[in-house]
């Protein structure tokens, strides 16, 4: 569905929050979608990911994603800690339970950026989320964007595209796909989409 609709007052009067879920296939352009997100919508609460991979150059603890160690990672799973989690790359990544538990009971509306296979879990635990799906103009314009970030090897982006074929092939999964080709209009349907939402209005 595109995020381009005619929006319709709904019923729903709940106050408990709403859960986001932005999607996208790596070099799709998510982040920078996110962050115009929260610059526009600064009290939304941004669920942090943790991951047991290295901070890349620039990266923070605690702000970019939560860096912890696999062993504390494991404890993590036998203690129920995560809404989802997963093995990508050959790295592990999760959500938190407690985050999104207390976050939506207090009536904050929260933004997950998570892949494909997260989305699956957290829908199952949390039905009323409203996923949404970055899509790239094209897988070749996709490896361009990957190969220009200087960040990987040959081999890794190899990987990545071939993970970004499968998860583009799953977009149907979304309530909401938006095309982002031109970086302004996306921009604009995100948050055009974001707050149709956060307003009651059927999308």
């Amino acid at each position: 569905m595109s995020a381009h609709i005619k929006a319709e007052k709904t019923e729903d009067s709940s106050r408990m929050g709403r859960l986001f879920i932005i999607s996208s296939p790596s070099g799709g352009g998510k982040t920078t979608l996110c962050k115009a997100v929260f610059k526009h919508f600064p009290d939304i609460l941004y669920s942090v990911s943790y991951t047991t991979r290295l901070p890349r150059p620039g990266e923070k603890n605690g702000i970019d994603y939560h860096f912890i160690s696999k062993n504390e990672f494991f404890r993590m799973i036998e203690s129920n800690r995560w809404a989802e989690w997963a093995e990508v790359h050959g790295n592990f990544y999760g959500t938190s339970v407690d985050l999104i538990n207390n976050g939506l009971c207090v009536g904050k509306d929260i933004l997950l950026d998570i892949d494909v296979q997260g989305t699956v879990k957290i829908i199952e635990k949390y039905p009323e989320s409203i996923t949404i799906f970055i899509m790239p103009p094209s897988i070749e314009t996709l490896r361009m964007r990957l190969e220009s970030r200087g960040e990987d090897k040959k081999d890794v982006i190899d990987q990545r595209m071939i993970n970004a074929k499968k998860e583009m092939e799953q977009s149907y999964l979304y309530q909401h796909v938006i095309l982002n080709e031109h970086l302004e209009i996306a921009t604009q349907s995100l948050l055009t989409l974001i707050e149709s939402c956060r307003l009651g209005l059927r999308v």
